[in-house]
């Protein structure tokens, strides 16, 4: 059974840093496509960021360029989204994905995370 388990949110100032953690799990993800979707009330849910496992190309929703960095970990089967320079806006439920193959980087992945919280203060 797959699993994704993320951590890391949490309240913080704008201007801060935050870093999410997910670890997938049940089975192998070397060749999957890892993303970051995020919801905040009232609006639909949008990628932020996705990486390729094998390989690292990355995405990143132009919302975020330049402030989120996304990265996987090999040795702990982690993959990370580095968040800098956060804004109130960036304030939702962000989700971890995981897809078996590559359409689109907005698209809905197989699995899914059950999200965690990120709240920026202003």
């Amino acid at each position: 059974q797959v699993q994704l388990v993320e951590s890391g949110g949490g309240l913080v100032q704008a201007g801060g840093s935050l870093t999410l953690s997910c670890v997938p799990s049940g089975r192998t993800f070397s060749n999957y496509v890892m993303r970051w979707f995020r919801q905040a009330p009232g609006k639909d849910r949008e990628v932020v960021a996705g990486i390729m496992w094998s390989g690292g190309t990355t995405y990143y929703a132009d919302s975020v360029k330049g402030r989120f960095t996304i990265s996987r970990d090999n040795a702990k089967n982690t993959v990370f989204l580095q968040m800098n320079s956060l804004k109130f806006e960036d304030t939702a439920v962000y989700y971890c994905s995981a897809s078996s193959r590559m359409t689109r980087w907005d698209s809905p992945g197989d699995w899914w995370g059950q999200g965690t919280q990120v709240t920026v203060s202003s």
